[in-house]
């Protein structure tokens, strides 16, 4: 049997379908190889299946702002939870989310969050005080935590325990408000691509752990270095969330210093260094390459460290730090203030408007503070290192100088009394 003649209009339909069937192949085949990227970026997974961090949200990138902007003044948030960190139990973290359940915004990890608490007085009665405490997760949509670490009086009963510690410790519950402002501090890691070696001795620890969380969930790639500073094995938080990013991200390296181990800690086990965090363990361990330190710890610890990274070459602009309470770092290139003590007037008067005081300035009395109230003129203050603002007054007349740039941005026309000193003769608010 001779088969039928194919017509031209029949080999033409029999190439459009051949080349349908190709286009479909393609697309579906196209479709399945990227359907699994597309899965994964929905869950916050790598296509390859890796592990993410968990709760990982994408943040807005240094060319672009936040898509929500910073409140003003104090915002009611509530606490979600409240977790002990440590095996001492004296460091507890704090789930915060808003009350107006609204969204939050970003901020720079490292940076800190300020708090007005009503606290019990002496009398009876409650006070008023600001504190700031640093966020210790990298941003993330929904909420925010701070990790505070419960401050006991001194041996002696010389001073008083941390009262705003202590509060959170024993006082605040969950399902408690509180009354936040919203993240400040110049004190945070750079979006850039330089290794960077991260340094928390104690408590400090609490800005070092939000950049490294940051760093290993937007910049995998990027060299990061984590020494931790503690006395042993009861002190450190987040002990085995540390130790998985170590085993999963291979270009994190963690080092956990213990300067007094118990019997039980063993070295090369459960740390990895006996001694303090110095810059003698820096020599021996990195390579050289242009990082940038990260410091944030007890006053001796970052005093001693800032001038040992100077004394080995690295340049100012490479060293970071930020010190808790009133405390204040001794560089090499300047000790003391922004201008040298010959520049500064030295018959400089300080007028105190409200408290109708005329007083000559004398040098070595520290901040304006310091010296409003050794001559008894009322003022209110918190912090003592620039962070909160409550010391902030209007300067009437004159031009004050600041030894380093505050966290808290003082209004135009104001100064903040705890972290500067007369340039001329002022006239202040107070």
């Amino acid at each position: 049997m001779t088969p039928p003649e194919m017509t031209s209009a029949s080999l033409l339909l029999w190439i459009v379908l051949g080349i349908t069937l190709q286009i479909a192949l393609w697309l579906g085949i196209s479709f399945w190889r990227h359907w699994g990227e597309y899965q994964a970026l929905r869950t916050g997974m790598g296509a390859d299946g890796g592990m993410a961090v968990p709760g990982k949200e994408p943040m807005p990138s240094a060319s672009e702002p936040a898509s929500v902007a910073a409140w003003s003044g104090f915002r009611g948030f509530r606490v979600d939870r409240k977790e002990i960190e440590d095996g001492a139990q004296s460091i507890c973290s704090f789930y915060l989310v808003p009350e107006d359940k609204q969204p939050l915004p970003s901020f720079k990890p490292g940076q800190f969050l300020t708090f007005r608490l009503d606290v019990p007085a002496p009398d009876g009665k409650t006070e008023q005080i600001t504190r700031c405490y640093s966020l210790s997760e990298a941003p993330r949509a929904g909420y925010y935590r701070v990790s505070i670490k419960r401050v006991p009086a001194p041996a002696g009963g010389a001073y008083p325990p941390g009262r705003s510690s202590n509060y959170f410790h024993d006082h605040v519950q969950v399902g408690d408000q509180l009354q936040v402002r919203a993240p400040g501090g110049h004190f945070h890691i750079d979006r850039g691509d330089a290794p960077v070696v991260l340094i928390g001795g104690g408590i400090g620890i609490t800005p070092v752990l939000s950049m490294l969380n940051w760093c290993v969930a937007e910049q995998p790639g990027r060299e990061v270095w984590l020494y931790y500073g503690l006395r042993n094995s009861s002190e450190p938080i987040k002990r085995s969330h540390l130790e998985a990013l170590a085993a999963t991200y291979p270009n994190f390296h963690l080092r956990l210093c213990f300067s007094d181990p118990l019997p039980d800690d063993q070295l090369g086990r459960n740390y990895h260094h006996h001694g303090r965090v110095d810059v003698a363990l820096f020599r021996t361990e990195l390579p050289l390459k242009p990082y940038h330190f990260y410091i944030c710890g007890p006053t001796p610890m970052m005093e001693s460290l800032v001038l040992g990274l100077e004394g080995w070459g690295v340049p100012e602009s490479r060293i970071h730090y930020e010190a808790f309470g009133p405390a204040s770092i001794k560089r090499s290139a300047n000790l003391t203030a922004v201008l040298p003590v010959a520049a500064i007037q030295s018959d400089i008067v300080v007028t105190f408007a409200k408290s109708d005081k005329q007083i000559p300035w004398q040098l070595g009395m520290g901040s304006l503070l310091d010296f409003a109230e050794a001559n008894g003129v009322k003022v209110e203050s918190s912090c003592r290192a620039g962070s909160c603002g409550c010391c902030q007054t209007t300067i009437k007349t004159g031009e004050v100088a600041y030894g380093h740039a505050p966290d808290f941005d003082p209004e135009p026309g104001s100064c903040l009394l705890c972290s500067c000193t007369p340039k001329t003769s002022v006239t202040l608010e107070a």
